[in-house]
Formats: C-alpha cells, structure tokens, sequence
C-alpha cells in the first residue's frame, strides 16, 4: 500500500527514450552495463508503478471486486478501480495497464471516493420559501409544466437555458446537447468549462482548425525539451509531473523551461525559469518567437508547406526582440536568450499550457503564440512533439455541444454542419441555434438576472460558491431554478427542484482525457435512496416532454449509456472527433484515443502527422475571430486566406493588463489554487523585502483592501515575486474564495469568453495586534510596491476550478 504520508507521491521510477538507453549501455563496459537497475534497462515506456489507498482499516485481500472507472479529480483521464467491499466503495488502485497513468495515482484521487455531507436521496421542492422532499414524479412534472409554459409563448425557446459542470459522463452531455439544440432549440447552454477550458479550446481552433489535443502523453516518452507555459504541474496535473520527473532522472534527460511568475516545484526543476510578471505572456512568447525566426532556429520547409501566415508574424514579433520582451516581462535578457537556445535546438519538444496562460490577460492569444512555437519548429504529428493547452475538465462538454458549441466539433456559421445535424436528428434547421455564437456562461446568468431567463437549469455545476452575487439573481421570483446533484449545494439551496443523483462510482458512461484517451466508468455501487443516474433524469424530462423529430418519433431514441454512446458515435462520425471505432466491449480492455474509426484498432495517437490539419471550410470548427476584440472573421475573409489545410499562425501585439498597482494600492493579488488540501486556515504569501518594508511579520493577520472589497488572512513569508501577494486555496475556504472573487476585476477575453478573474492591485493592513503591542498601534500598511514597474495580471480564482 502506498504510504502517503511519508512519501505522498511514491517512489520514483527513472526512465529513458530507447535510444538514449542504447546510448549509455554502449558507452559502459559490459559488467557495469549488466548492473545496471532493470527500470532503465527498459527505457521506453514509463515503467508501472501501482499505487492503492484503502480505508483504515481495510486491505487488499479484503477487497470483494475491482471496478474500473477513471479519475474523478483533474482532467487527465488517469484510469482507476475502485474497491467495493459490502455494497460500498472503501477505496482506489491505479490501473497498470493504463496507457495515460501506468498504475499511479493522482494525490487528489485518494479522498475523491470519500462521501461529503449533505447527500441528496429524494428529490426536493420549494414550498413556503423552503425545500421540502417530494416524489420524482411531482418534482418531474413541476419542470415541465415550467418548460411547456414557457416554450408556449412567442420565442419561449430564448427563456430556458442550461448550465452544465464537467462531473457528466460524455453520454449526459451529449443527451442533454440534443434536449436543448433539437428540442428546445435554446442557444442559452454553456457551463464550467467557460470558465477553466474556453481560451484552450478556441486557441486549438483558431490554429488548427478545431479543438482536440494534438500530442499523446508517451510523447514525454520521447521528447529532449519539456516547455511548461504557466502553471505549476506539479500541483495541477501531478501524474503528468511525475512523468516528466521520471524522464529528468533517467539517461537522456530533456531540458526543462518553466514559464511561471511564481517558484513553484516545477520552476525550481527547471533548468530555465522564465519569472514573467503576470499579465506579460504575449510579450515573453513574441520575444522567443523573434529569436527563432532570427536566428534560423526554425523549419523553414515545414512553415512554408503547412503554415498560413508566417510573414504577418514576423512583421509582429520583429519589434520584440529579447531586450525589449524582458523589459516587458522583468525577466533577465540573458534567460529569454537561453531558453530560446533549448527551443531552437530541440529535436522534440512538448509543450503544456495551464491557467497562468489560459486564465490570464490576452488569453487566447497568449495560446495561439505557444501553438506558434511549435509550428514554427515543426513540432507537431510526431513521436516526442506533443502540444497540450490544458484547461481543465471538460473534453466532453465541450467535444458533444453541451458548452456552448455544436456537437461533434461542428461550426455554428458553416451551413453544411448545420444541415448535417439536422438531418442527423431529424428535426428543422431552423430550430437548431445557429444565427451567432452560442450564449456564453457569463451572459445566461447575466440574462437570468434581467429577467428574460424564465428556467435555469443547473446539472452538476455549484456556480454559487464561485460568482459573487449570484445568490441574489437565483432567488428572483420570476426565476424557476433547476438543480442535478448529488448533494445539497449552495446553488442547490436556492433551487425551485433539487434532483438528487449518482455520485462517481454510482452510474456507467464514459470520459475524455487531456490527450483525447476516453476511459469506460463502470457502475460500482449503487446511488443511495432514490438518487438516479444524471442520463436517467435527462431521459424522464426528454419523454416527458413528448420532444419528437419530424417524423413523430422520440428526438431521443436511447435509453441506457451505451445506447446514448452509439448514438453518439453516429454524431461523431466523419468529424475530427470521430468515436466511431470506440465500443464498450473495447473500452473494457483499456483507454482508447479519439479520432477512431472501425478500420482503427486503438486511434490515432497524435494529431496532424505529415502537417495536415483540420482548416478546410467545410471541416473547421469555426472561421477565426481578431485576436484583440474577438469580431468574427466569417467565411469570406476565411477563404480569402486560403488554408487548404495548412494552420495558422496568429500574430498578437501585447496589450498591457487593465489593473496595475499604484501608490494607493502597491501590491498585486494573486489567487491561487494550493496542491492539496490543508488543515491550516487560508494565508497570504509575501516577499521578505516587502514584508520588512511594510512591517509585516510572519504570523501576523492582515487585511488585503483592493477598490472593490477585502479580505483577511494570516501572512506568510515566502519566495513569491517582490510586489506580489499570493492567497492559496485548497478547495475548503469556501468564504474565503467568495471574497477574493469579489476583491477582483471580473473582465472577458474577448476570443473565448472566459472569464478573467484578474490579478488585482492591493494595500495590507494588519488588522491584529502582536502579543504585548496596543490596538492603537496598528496603522494601514504604506509605501511604494518594491517592483516598482506595473506587474500586470494572471491567474486568480478562475483557477479554482481545478479544485477538487
């Protein structure tokens, strides 16, 4: 059993590429060669290692079956078996034949089983201004009343609307894709994946054509060069990060660059830490990208045959070279050089994006910049060259059409995905919403607010605990709230309906990973009391509804999980996200990839092999939209650029972050999400020179006051960047989030409608005297922020939907 206490992310497992273990047994002579471990004689692939935590109490030989499922926590899609001994689940074991985790587990998994308080098992109504238990029957026919009600007055389809969490298997989202865009025909549908996966996902369109990670997870397996753009994946994506330690210890270990403003674990392994001030990302990417393209550190061939743009590139980035992008970016000329160096050197490079990227100023383009880099070096399609913009949860939102988007990574402005999926569902074209982008997360809760939102409907989301003031426009009167969950939520606390359903472990269906691997769940246990399966609720409401296609007969045809995964695969078929290959009775023996066709026995492992990408009209996800403010391009401007199948390459100025610090306000705010959770109260991290400055000591509880709000932490002294004060989270400081949520600047960006939750500017005031000092002596913290120079903004409470 793995001992996390001692050592929470278990032995280490080195390892090396084939041909650098050839390498090394050929230099060494024969006896010492013989010695050497067996781990790395191997080489490729990651060796297995397999991890297990069982309730005290329990051991393996006590365990009465395994269940396979995937993991619950993060967006990797690590593969799991829960134990399941007396009708209940008492713990979990990495999956070794596992081609995404070889058998380890993510720290986060070990509590993910573990029943929290306030678990639905009857459905509740309100009644009196409080939630009563009822039958489903009763709480059912409430709903659709509701619904009929509403779709019966003109443009009724423009008052329901649904918010949906990534917690659904790819089944649910995909049957509740078709409730609302073939039955009700809403363009009011979107979720939590707005808020963490958005910018990842227009990025990986805007460059290639249409969403879908291009690299595998074995390319870590290959790669000379690890590039690792703003997050700490040590906490965010620890499997991953175990991977790449494992490779840094084994003989031909890659070069590692880290892009973070914070020393985090994985900026003190790297061999170049880019300390970029928050808000800056452009400028530093622009400043690599200059270096590449002037020095020759490209693929000059690759770029001319399978690129669109690299002259509008070039007359962008000519104006950053390395002296003026550190200017921006307070980062040491010297370092921008040297990581340009291992760049353009690299044989095979992998790059990973996270929320200091994706949830900061210039989002999106910030993504497009990294897609650029690898472009540029023809580092795509190929063993070692992986690409990933992990956003977080939510593949399968956003792949089946419940965030936002049409199924099947269809194109809303492209006419002929339209026709397809309604002659797929067999309804009107012209119910399926199509006129402009679907509603974003952000405008469904701002038209619910108006009043023009009649049905909120909530499906394994909790969007209270993360927008501020968002309790006032649920408790409207002329708001009918729906909430799907399993426990009682503060979202479900205000709910009209609350439907209480499975839990992970509880129901069947399937999920995607971060680099497209999709992993059958089967049910272990059963749902306690009366709670059903999300896709048995979506059902009920769907024949309820009496939602019929144009012949007369049900919209929604299936009836179970696999019968909802094969009408899926239909969806799917001849799209970039082809599932047609992929059946339970597969899955059961192991994670397969996406695309996958009946002629593909385990799918495509990478994207875009031999520099063909998904850009033709008539097969891109959407026809590009100006980096700056987001305006739609449309069709005509897209073919006048020609791509026949080439990506692009996206140029973008830098723009300054709109909050900066000032003598008023001198310290910059970050919010961030801690590694695992603690039992220590919620602090504020702060450098010691500006902690000595301002007379702050460790220990002491201060007070952060921005323009907009405050909150009160203890302060700690730490390596955060001079200038910044850094709150971590660890997913239990509920309250605390709220009020750093309110301290912040809420702004979009303008491609991907993500909300930023910006960095913002702050003074300290210790609100507690130390033992033996009066009241009277404490006074607001004063002076100029020691990084003098704007900070600009980055990741902040957006981030905590990486939480568990």
């Amino acid at each position: 059993m793995l001992d996390r206490i001692a050592d929470p992310r278990g032995r280490r497992t080195p390892y090396g590429p084939p041909d650098a273990v050839e390498r090394l047994a050929a230099a060494l002579p024969g006896r010492m060669r013989d010695a050497l471990p067996p781990v790395i004689r191997l080489g490729s692939p990651w060796p297995v290692r397999v991890d297990v935590f069982l309730e005290d109490g329990v051991t393996e030989d006590e365990v009465e079956r395994w269940v396979p499922a995937a993991s619950a926590a993060g967006s990797h899609g690590d593969a799991v078996d829960l134990a399941v001994r007396g009708g209940r689940v008492v713990g979990v074991r990495g999956r070794a034949g596992d081609r995404v985790n070889h058998g380890r587990l993510d720290p986060r998994e070990w509590p993910a089983w573990r029943p929290r308080p306030g678990r639905l098992t009857r459905p509740l109504v309100r009644e009196g201004g409080r939630l009563v238990e009822s039958t489903w029957d009763a709480a059912m026919d409430r709903v659709v009343t509701r619904s009929r009600r509403l779709l019966a007055a003109p443009g009724g389809w423009g008052r329901i609307a649904f918010h949906t969490g990534p917690r659904l298997f790819l089944e649910e989202h995909y049957t509740l894709a078709v409730i609302g865009k073939a039955g009700i025909g809403t363009p009011h549908m979107d979720g939590d994946t707005r808020g963490c996966a958005a910018a990842a996902a227009a990025a990986l369109a805007a460059s290639f054509g249409t969403d879908g990670q291009p690299g595998s997870y074995t390319d870590v397996d290959h790669c000379d060069a690890l590039a690792l753009w703003g997050h700490d994946c040590a906490a965010c994506h620890p499997v991953l990060w175990e991977r790449m330690l494992d490779r840094r210890l084994g003989p031909g270990p890659p070069a590692m660059i880290v892009a973070d403003p914070d020393r985090t674990p994985a900026a003190r392994e790297a061999d170049v830490h880019l300390a970029v001030r928050r808000g800056t990302n452009v400028a530093l990417l622009n400043g690599l990208l200059h270096e590449l393209l002037a020095n020759g550190w490209h693929d000059a061939a690759y770029v001319a045959a399978h690129t669109v743009g690299v002259e509008r590139l070039w007359r962008t980035v000519e104006a950053y070279p390395a002296k003026r992008a550190a200017e921006i970016c307070g980062v040491p000329v010297a370092r921008i050089e040297q990581a340009a160096e291992i760049l353009g050197a690299a044989e095979r490079l992998v790059s990973t994006v996270g929320p200091a990227f994706l949830g900061s100023n210039q989002a999106t383009a910030a993504a497009c910049q990294v897609d650029n880099l690898h472009l540029l070096l023809g580092m795509l399609g190929r063993p070692g060259a992986g690409l990933f913009q992990l956003g977080g949860p939510g593949c399968d939102a956003l792949e089946t059409g419940s965030a936002g988007d049409l199924p099947g990574l269809r194109n809303w402005a492209d006419p002929g995905h339209v026709r397809e999926l309604a002659g797929l569902w067999n309804v009107d074209p012209a119910v399926i919403p199509h006129w402009g982008p679907a509603t974003h997360a952000t405008q469904i809760l701002g038209y619910a607010e108006e009043g023009s939102v009649g049905l909120l409907w909530i499906t394994a989301s909790d969007p209270v605990s993360a927008t501020p003031g968002l309790e006032q426009v649920l408790a409207r009167e002329d708001l009918f709230v729906v909430v799907q969950d399993p426990y009682l939520t503060e979202t479900a606390r205000l709910a009209d309906v609350v439907f209480p359903v499975a839990a992970w472990g509880e129901k069947t269906g399937t999920v995607t990973g971060a680099d497209r691997t999709v992993h059958l769940c089967e049910k272990a246990v059963e749902p306690p009391g009366e709670a059903r399966a999300d896709l048995a609720v979506l059902l009920d409401y769907a024949r309820r509804m009496d939602l019929r296609d144009r012949d007369g007969l049900p919209l929604v045809g299936w009836t179970d999980a696999e019968s909802a995964f094969e009408a899926w695969k239909a969806c799917s078929g001849g799209r970039p996200c082809d599932h047609t290959g992929i059946t339970y009775d597969r899955l059961r023996s192991g994670g397969v990839q996406w695309p996958c066709t009946p002629a593909g026995s385990y799918g495509a492992e990478r994207l875009y092999a031999g520099g063909r990408f998904a850009t033709e009209p008539g097969r891109c996800q959407a026809f590009g939209a100006d980096l700056a403010t987001g305006a739609e391009y449309g069709e005509e401007r897209y073919r006048a650029d020609d791509p026949r199948g080439r990506a692009f390459l996206h140029a973008a100025d830098y723009e300054p972050s709109p909050e900066v610090a000032d003598d008023e306000h001198p310290l910059v705010l970050l919010v961030c999400r801690a590694p695992r959770r603690s039992p220590a109260p919620p602090h504020l991290e702060v450098h010691p020179g500006d902690a000595a400055a301002y007379g702050v000591e460790e220990g002491d509880l201060v007070r952060a006051e921005s323009p907009r709000g405050a909150l009160e932490a203890v302060a700690r002294l730490s390596g955060v960047r001079p200038g910044a004060v850094v709150l971590r989270l660890d997913g239990r400081s509920e309250a605390v989030a709220r009020a750093a949520a309110e301290l912040t600047l809420t702004s979009w960006d303008p491609v991907s409608r993500q909300p930023l939750r910006t960095a913002v500017a702050v003074r300290l005031v210790r609100v507690a005297p130390r033992p033996g000092e009066p009241a009277g002596a404490l006074t607001p913290v004063e002076g100029v922020c020691s990084a003098a120079a704007p900070l600009g903004h980055g990741v902040a409470v957006s981030e905590r939907y990486e939480e568990v």
